[in-house]
């Protein structure tokens, strides 16, 4: 298993212990009908953090995704995450295949053309 396919494992089971740990009570919900296994569905931690339900699945099981920091910080809200599991949770969603920022500027003739305009205007880059 290579070291990105560990993380990911690792990811997935971090996620699965957090949500494995919360009653549908402590997130506000109703508890509703029976539950084959204790914790939370998927489906209302997803809901819980403003993500689709596949995205979250694929999360959870480890599939090659790159959640950005905002769905990092809501699924540890929706998870009740401390400080510390929140950052172990940062930890383990960190890939070494990201891009550090580069900044970048803008051509003469496009900050021009967009000087120009008698309208609000932005550039977004690559």
């Amino acid at each position: 298993m290579s070291v990105i396919e560990k993380s990911r494992s690792e990811l997935g089971d971090f996620l699965r212990s957090r949500r494995e740990k919360l009653r549908p009570r402590d997130v506000g919900l109703a508890d509703g009908r029976r539950r084959r296994t204790a914790g939370l569905r998927r489906e209302e931690v997803a809901e819980l953090a403003g993500i689709g339900v596949d995205w979250y699945v694929r999360l959870e099981q480890g599939r090659s995704v790159n959640p950005s920091i905002t769905t990092i910080n809501a699924l540890a809200r929706a998870l009740k995450l401390n400080k510390v599991e929140h950052l172990h949770l940062k930890a383990l969603t960190r890939s070494g295949e990201r891009r550090s920022f580069q900044q970048e500027t803008v051509p003469a003739s496009l900050q021009r053309m967009i000087d120009a305009m008698k309208h609000p205007a932005y550039v977004t880059g690559r």
